[in-house]
């Protein structure tokens, strides 16, 4: 397990984070041109060694509700990869921040699948029954198009 201080040695290598210090000896880390309403990258830096970095529109890892993935036992590259996937996810407008209108996704069958975000996930319908859950749109269409389905 790396220490506090190793921990903040490898986050303060990214430029594009502004340090925060906060109460209890606690640091968060910010990505102040993130294009989101999200700023925290690294969330509650404890110099017991834990904390978490904002993990809301990844996949491949175990977040609680506000998105948050806990760092305590990263190693080195583990920390350095997730801060980077973190600050790109922030980096970019997506479309479902412009619309969340559902959309109708046909295949050359006819057959036709329901796209529609609920609950701050993007889900996909054929008829009444769930055929898939999303965390971003970009994963929903993405699923859709490998599919063989385009917007109708």
């Amino acid at each position: 397990m790396l220490t506090f201080e190793q921990k903040l040695s490898i986050i303060e290598e990214f430029s594009q984070l502004k340090r925060k210090n906060i109460s209890l000896g606690r640091v968060n880390f910010q990505f102040e041109e993130s294009k989101t309403d999200k700023k925290n990258v690294v969330y509650h830096l404890h110099p017991n060694g834990n904390g978490y970095v904002y993990v809301g529109m990844l996949t491949g890892y175990e977040r609680d509700d506000k998105g948050l993935v806990n760092i305590r036992n990263f190693t080195e590259k583990a920390l350095r990869s997730v801060i980077e996937k973190s600050i790109s996810s922030l980096s970019h407008s997506t479309d479902e921040e412009v619309t969340h209108a559902d959309e109708t996704w046909i295949n050359a069958n006819h057959f036709t699948l329901l796209l529609t975000y609920e609950d701050e996930m993007w889900n996909v319908y054929a008829g009444d029954l769930l055929d898939g859950t999303f965390n971003t749109y970009k994963e929903a269409i993405t699923y859709l198009s490998d599919e063989g389905f385009s917007r109708a």
